[in-house]
C-alpha cells in the first residue's frame, strides 16, 4: 500500500509543479507532513542532502523520501511518480513546439504560472530560512536564533558578493556546499 501511495503522491506533485525542484519543495513538504512520513526537521535534512547530491532536486527528494518509506522499491516508485508527468509533457511539447507558443492562450497560461512559481519558491525559502536561522517551524514555536548558521550564511553570501563584484562568475555551488560544511564543522567544534 505504501508503494502505491508514494507513487500517487509524487505523481500528483509532478503533474502540478512548474518551475523545477524549488517549486516542488512546498508540495513535497506538504505531502510528507500530511502522510507523517517524516518530521519537519527530518524533511529539512532531506532538503540539504538532496541539494548537495548530484541530480535534480525534486528527483533526489522523491528518491530519498521513497527510500525512507519503502526502501528500494519505494525510491523507484516515488521517483517514477515525480518524473512521469514531466516526461509526458516534454514529449508532447517537443512534438508540438513549433506551433505552441503562437497561441495567446498558451502565453496567458505561462504568464499566470510564473508568479505562482515565484511565490512557491519564496514561501519555501522563507520557511527554510525561519527554520534554519530561528528554529521556527510553526507559528507557535518560540524563537531560537542560531547565530552560527547566520554567521555561515553571511560568510557565504559575502564571498558570493565579492566574487561577483570582482567581475567573475558566481562561485561554484559545489565549492560553496563544501565550504559551508567545513564552516559548520569549525563553528560547531570551536
Amino acid at each position: 500500500m505504501i508503494y502505491l501511495q508514494l507513487f500517487w503522491e509524487f505523481l500528483k506533485i509532478g503533474a502540478v509543479s512548474f518551475g523545477g525542484g524549488y517549486g516542488m519543495i512546498a508540495l513535497i513538504r506538504e505531502a510528507v507532513l500530511k502522510n507523517n512520513w517524516m518530521s519537519e526537521s527530518e524533511f529539512m535534512a532531506f532538503i540539504a542532502v538532496s541539494e548537495s547530491t548530484p541530480g535534480p532536486l525534486a528527483v533526489n527528494m522523491a528518491t530519498f523520501v521513497g527510500a525512507s518509506q519503502g526502501n528500494f522499491p519505494g525510491a523507484v516508485l516515488a521517483t517514477l511518480g515525480v518524473i512521469t508527468p514531466a516526461f509526458i509533457i516534454i514529449l508532447l511539447i517537443t512534438v508540438c513546439m513549433n506551433n505552441l507558443l503562437k497561441y495567446a492562450g498558451v502565453n496567458a497560461f505561462l504568464d499566470g504560472v510564473r508568479p505562482c512559481i515565484a511565490a512557491l519558491i519564496l514561501e519555501t525559502g522563507l520557511a527554510v530560512g525561519l527554520s534554519a536561522f530561528c528554529g521556527i517551524r510553526q507559528v507557535t514555536d518560540s524563537l531560537d536564533i542560531r547565530y552560527e548558521r547566520i554567521l555561515i550564511f553571511c560568510i557565504l553570501w559575502g564571498m558570493g558578493y565579492l566574487v561577483k563584484k570582482m567581475g567573475k562568475k558566481a562561485p561554484s555551488p559545489v565549492l560553496l556546499i563544501i565550504l559551508s560544511a567545513c564552516l559548520g564543522i569549525v563553528v560547531n567544534v570551536v
